[in-house]
């Protein structure tokens, strides 16, 4: 992240007991403008490192005096999720990127079809917001768990009920991609944001019903998991260094002063992917094909398999 800008925390909101949101407010110099499905980059002290995890913008893209995003406590923590819901208290500082869309609506689409796992409502939020503006056709189908991972269920609910179908163990509803897929016409945009399962389902039945590629979208912020640790050669300079398990390989290279381009951090934007020459690569991107993975990878997300080294051409 080449520049960043100070925010003060104003409010935070526990939505359900592992969705904290949190309302961002500038300091120095006023917000930047963004468009709907933005997601920033927060950088998060840690005592031995700064963690970069983006998250989505929640805020409605027409009031720009303050920014919302929502963080869900991950089990598996690197620290990130850990540190803003136990530590962060209103009045505290934190720095963010600027804000960048790379889940932006399609402007040729006459209907648009959100369909969100657990906290992957989050970008659908100012979607939703901005077609209420523009007086844009939505429907929105949330896959989630009943007071856990629900989050805006109960405004969702109020603000746009028909439009809303919630899936979880309350309505006792199971979501079927391919008769929702079925039911679309031609003009009809499908955007998904969740876990991969849900993404791969989703994709999985476009391809069947012959979509086009280019109307389904899909976004997935995973933050790098732990791993094994592991070497990585730069083999311009020799130089061999070691990722430990909860690092990822693009942490330990910027801290090594190695310059590499990155966005969004979580394997989905292919900012930051590098050749290598050599390496057993557990691939955890969602941006790489298979053939690209002979010779690429995303150092945001994947490690060397079983401790092995990877040569970077770098």
């Amino acid at each position: 992240m080449s520049s960043s800008l100070p925010v003060k925390v104003s409010q935070i909101q526990q939505i359900t007991p592992i969705i904290r949101e949190f309302t961002l407010e500038a300091i120095d110099q006023p917000l930047l403008p963004f468009s709907s499905g933005s997601h920033v980059v927060v950088s998060v002290p840690l005592q031995d490192r700064i963690l970069r995890n983006a998250y989505s913008l929640l805020s409605d893209p027409y009031q720009d005096q303050h920014y919302k995003i929502a963080v869900r406590l991950q089990e598996d923590s690197r620290g990130g999720s850990r540190y803003l819901h136990q530590q962060v208290k209103v009045g505290d500082v934190l720095k963010i990127s600027a804000p960048l869309n790379l889940f932006s609506l399609h402007s040729q689409a006459k209907h648009h079809v959100f369909i969100a796992g657990g906290i992957g409502i989050t970008p659908f939020m100012s979607h939703i917001r901005q077609l209420v503006h523009s007086s844009g056709s939505f429907e929105l189908h949330y896959a989630c768990r009943d007071q856990l991972s629900n989050a805006y269920e109960s405004v969702l609910n109020q603000l746009f009920p028909t439009r809303l179908q919630v899936y979880s163990e309350r309505t006792e509803c199971r979501l079927d991609v391919l008769k929702l897929l079925q039911q679309q016409d031609l003009h009809t945009h499908v955007y998904i944001c969740g876990p991969d399962r849900l993404i791969r389902a989703v994709q999985q039945a476009a391809q069947q019903l012959g979509w086009s590629k280019h109307r389904v979208h899909w976004e997935a912020f995973t933050s790098p998991s732990a791993g094994t640790p592991f070497q990585a050669k730069l083999c311009k300079s020799q130089k061999i260094i070691e990722v430990a398990s909860d690092y990822s390989l693009l942490e330990v290279l910027e801290a090594q002063g190695v310059d590499v381009p990155s966005l969004c951090r979580s394997g989905v934007c292919g900012q930051c992917a590098l050749k290598y020459k050599n390496g057993n690569i557990d691939h955890h991107d969602h941006f790489l094909n298979t053939e690209e993975r002979q010779h690429l990878l995303m150092p945001c997300v994947s490690r060397a398999k079983h401790g092995s080294c990877i040569e970077l051409d770098l």
